[in-house]
């Protein structure tokens, strides 16, 4: 069954960078390629000069770039960097708040990997992870330095306007420490969390840099931007880190195994997840004869698409709904997302057989992942012939486990109608890093709602 997305594309990437810098932007959930090759440069070309620091700009790095650090995860054998973003100690104290993603490859494999600082003078130092939230992406370290109390996060944090003037720092690209001005322009919700917008450059590298207000106040942690926009990059708000710092001071000693602490907070996520999602029935929306569901909010985004393949006496109707955001987890896994898709073939002068031929190659062209994956393992699939209250269907259900993560499974449910011989609505369900039970309760939901005839 081949779907063809007519949606944009969430072109996301984390502003972390691995190295070299020039050859990679870091995690991300999907990339741009230029549209053209860029102009070659003429030697009479002159370069635009860049747009000088405001005062207000240079007067904040100067009092801040003591306590901007370089975080860096290295291997282990040879101490050579693997990749590279940034971080800020917390007030006079030890303690540095960076993204979850930016130490992620040290908290889940520690005998691989170990996290480094490096400020603003040349000094470094290795880090002991204290806390993660994978949840918002953020984590806290401490460090064999202490801060000279420039960020704060007070109580109550600072209240943000529209259009008010914020300055994120960072170490963009490993090219050196800098300070970027943008703008607030308000929360985004089409996260599962609350992230802020900032209309900035943020770089791969000022992950986990702070970006803060006029008088020094911390408004968020810079984690990411979009690829296919103009300066639209996002902050995790600043109460998130001000929560986690709260558990560090509750916390006797830091957890031996973070890899248990991250599963403990992927399962509490998709059971608000899918309790969410859950709580109102799934909305009906036609398709030829069919009613199928799909689910459109603030964090699920809908499309639609119809082909008329004139030329080969059939149609193509298409409908995909999917979430805005992920959760990383690391560089070969983000997970957290849902996933509804249906298509509607009807043949236009095929005959029976024929266009039983079509709908099969359509089915059967799925891709449900293999055992190679070293996040997953392999697909075990079931498929039955069954009838919901109204349709009778052809199902196919794949289950994925997490090699890291007990507890946690990919789910995808495949169904094709079979009332037919001259219509199929084949249709795709996924849910991404879900419990055994709620992946089947999703798929119950899913499966009961598909129908034939009026809305009821």
């Amino acid at each position: 069954m081949k779907f063809i997305n007519s949606a944009i594309v969430l072109t996301l990437t984390w502003a972390c960078a691995a190295l070299p810098p020039a050859a990679a932007a870091g995690p991300a959930q999907a990339t741009t390629l230029p549209s053209a090759p860029p102009a070659k440069t003429t030697a009479a070309a002159e370069p635009k000069a860049l747009p000088a620091p405001s005062s207000a700009a240079q007067q904040l790095y100067a009092s801040a770039k003591g306590d901007i650090l370089q975080v860096r995860s290295l291997l282990k054998g040879g101490r050579t960097q693997s990749s590279v973003g940034s971080g800020f100690l917390i007030g006079t104290s030890n303690l540095v708040v960076t993204n979850y993603h930016v130490v992620s490859q040290f908290a889940l494999d520690p005998d691989t990997y170990v996290g480094e600082w490096v400020d603003t003078a040349g000094k470094r130092g290795n880090v002991e992870l204290l806390a993660v939230d994978v949840l918002h992406d953020l984590a806290v370290l401490r460090v064999s330095r202490n801060g000279t109390g420039f960020f704060r996060l007070p109580e109550p944090l600072a209240a943000l306007t529209q259009g008010q003037y914020l300055y994120s720092m960072g170490n963009p690209l490993d090219l050196g420490f800098a300070i970027s001005e943008g703008a607030y322009n308000g929360v985004i919700t089409r996260s599962f969390y609350d992230q802020l917008m900032f209309t900035g450059p943020i770089n791969s590298g000022m992950s986990g840099g702070p970006s803060v207000t006029v008088d020094g106040a911390v408004a968020g942690v810079n984690v990411s931007k979009r690829l296919d926009g103009e300066l639209v990059s996002f902050l995790v708000p600043a109460r998130y880190a001000q929560q986690l710092l709260q558990r560090v001071a509750q916390q006797a000693k830091p957890p031996k195994d973070f890899t248990g602490v991250v599963a403990e907070q992927l399962l509490s996520h998709q059971r608000a997840l899918v309790d969410r999602l859950l709580a109102t029935p799934l909305t009906l929306k036609p398709m030829g004869p069919y009613q199928v569901p799909v689910r459109e909010s603030e964090q699920m985004r809908c499309w639609g698409r119809s082909v008329n393949k004139t030329e080969q006496s059939f149609t193509v109707d298409d409908t995909s709904c999917s979430m805005e955001s992920a959760i990383f987890i690391s560089s070969s896994l983000q997970t957290g997302q849902i996933g509804i898709r249906h298509q509607f073939l009807r043949s236009t002068g095929l005959d029976t057989l024929r266009f039983a031929q079509l709908a099969g190659s359509s089915f059967k062209n799925e891709h449900f992942g293999t055992g190679k994956s070293s996040s997953m393992t392999g697909p075990k699939c079931t498929e039955q012939f069954v009838k919901n209250r109204s349709l009778p269907l052809r199902a196919v259900l794949c289950v994925r486990a997490y090699r890291k993560f007990d507890g946690l499974y990919d789910f995808a449910l495949l169904t094709a109608s079979t009332d037919s011989g001259q219509m199929s609505l084949q249709s795709r369900f996924d849910a991404h890093g879900v419990s055994y039970p709620n992946g089947l309760r999703l798929g119950r939901a899913f499966l009961d709602a598909l129908a034939r005839g009026a809305k009821p």
